[in-house]
């Protein structure tokens, strides 16, 4: 399904294409290379991120393309590229392999979780694209579910589509609020494009456009009488909009009805919602569900749960769709292997004065370490061709900045979290409907303790370099920072 499709082979920064150009000119254009994506820090102060954003990764690459439009623009450049390299691009296609985690999967810090391979040019231009689409669908289904976690029985709609910045942000949200726990969305299109579950009430206006709001609410639901919800908050909520609807449920219960709910918009909702459960149920419209809305959030879900909060279903928007309280995942892309001039792959580190800014190098593969309760230890971080912990040996577990903080474990099953998308150019992974997807973020939530999980002051989970990585990564710091015999500073 190629859903919002447009030509996004120009949807990357300017040096991306001025590296290929030099690269070109300098005749290394070919150069194999590795980068890999990851994120240094967790969002909200969270304990777990959730990978999402793979599905429109996945049709960038397959889609890559430039168009007689794109070269025409490049070549109004200030750069004044040359006409070869121009005629180069308009044949380009991407012919490297990627690996990456699957949509939903719980993730961490300073793991890759989308790995690329292939020339240097076709690696360094994905690089916006793949970080622009990874970081936006992270940042929103970790902060859907980081919502689930305190709302789990509850009924939780995505309202966000006014407030997001702008449309593709709103349907690609939406879906990554999907993946994170949410039911449905207010979004007609991602509904279409993606099979979401839509849900909807009415507008104030709704009742503003009547003699009177019982009019309104009476109108409304002759019209949808299977599907009523009613916004009770336009005037009064306890003196006019609760003792309306009830009137208007009663009505349909006489049609051989029943009214859904009523949505609390404004004020004190624990209050609010207190009182006209009251209402509801001593006039007999206990199945009546409570509908809340007004910038929730996790931190205002949670503090009304606290207050005794009669609320069924919430409705949230702003403080989902753009991240409110953080804005930016942060995911980096770091190139940690390239070919050598006699045709070997090597690995290349970032050095920083920010230690947490040091790249890990080597291409590498990820393990979940789960133990004999099923429940995850660990990740793993290892050269792909090293036996631990697929050979089920014994294996060390440490903390890379503490690395005297260690730990064996020995009866474990180590789960691979990198899938293989494209190879060699061609896709390999079939795309998973999203319920699927939903699926398989459950079964990622059920392997963590509740420590992992929880909303304030999370458990750390481990995320460890085998011995190989570690000791490499540490020889390359010490001969990146070797002091030059020749420096008199030195």
């Amino acid at each position: 399904m190629r859903i919002l499709r447009r030509e996004l082979a120009l949807h990357t920064d300017k040096y991306q294409i001025n590296m290929m150009y030099a690269h070109w000119v300098n005749g290394s254009h070919k150069r194999r290379a590795v980068f890999e994506a990851y994120f240094r820090k967790l969002p909200f102060g969270n304990g777990f991120a959730v990978f999402a954003g793979l599905e429109r990764i996945t049709q960038y690459i397959a889609e890559l393309r430039f168009t007689e439009d794109d070269i025409r623009y490049l070549s109004e450049q200030e750069e004044n590229y040359a006409p070869a390299f121009l005629e180069e691009l308009l044949q380009f296609h991407f012919q490297g392999s990627i690996h990456s985690m699957k949509e939903g999967a719980l993730v961490f810090p300073d793991e890759p979780l989308v790995r690329v391979e292939g020339t240097i040019m076709e690696a360094q231009l994905v690089e916006t694209a793949i970080l622009n689409f990874m970081n936006y669908q992270t940042l929103i289904a970790t902060k859907a579910s980081r919502i689930k976690q305190v709302a789990p029985k509850d009924t939780l709609l995505e309202f966000g589509t006014r407030r997001a910045q702008e449309a593709d942000a709103a349907v690609w949200g939406a879906r990554a609020a999907y993946i994170g726990g949410f039911h449905a969305t207010s979004n007609m299109l991602a509904g279409k494009k993606f099979g979401i579950p839509t849900k909807g009430t009415h507008a104030h206006s709704w009742v503003q456009s009547f003699a009177s709001e019982q009019e309104a609410f009476d109108a409304y639901a002759k019209v949808m009488p299977d599907g009523v919800t009613l916004l009770v908050d336009t005037f009064d909520t306890l003196r006019s909009g609760v003792p309306h609807a009830i009137n208007t449920a009663k009505k349909l219960e006489a049609a051989g009805k029943r009214m859904n709910g009523i949505r609390l918009d404004s004020g004190d909702l624990a209050y609010l919602s207190i009182q006209a459960r009251k209402m509801l149920d001593e006039a007999g419209l206990d199945y009546v569900k409570i509908v809340a809305s007004n910038d929730l959030d996790e931190n205002t879900i949670m503090n009304l749960k606290s207050q005794g909060a009669a609320i069924d279903t919430w409705g949230v928007g702003t403080q989902l769709i753009t991240a409110s309280d953080q804005p930016s995942l942060g995911g980096v892309y770091k190139l940690v292997e390239i070919e050598s001039p006699s045709g070997e792959m090597v690995p290349t580190i970032k050095i920083s004065s920010n230690p947490e800014k040091v790249s890990t190098p080597g291409k590498k593969e990820v393990f979940r370490i789960i133990g004999p309760k099923g429940k995850a230890l660990a990740d793993y971080i290892s050269f792909p061709g090293e036996k631990e912990p697929q050979s089920g040996a014994r294996l060390k577990l440490f903390n890379p900045l503490h690395p005297y903080l260690q730990k064996y474990v020995e009866k474990y099953k180590a789960m691979p979290m990198l899938e293989p998308i494209f190879v060699n150019g061609f896709q390999a992974y079939t795309l998973p409907d999203l319920d699927e997807i939903r699926r398989y973020h459950q079964e990622q939530i059920d392997l963590f303790w509740p420590e992992y999980l929880r909303k304030l002051n999370p458990e750390v989970y481990r995320v460890n370099l085998s011995e190989q990585v570690w000791t490499r990564k540490q020889q390359l710091i010490a001969e990146h920072l070797m002091p030059d015999p020749n420096d008199e500073m030195s």
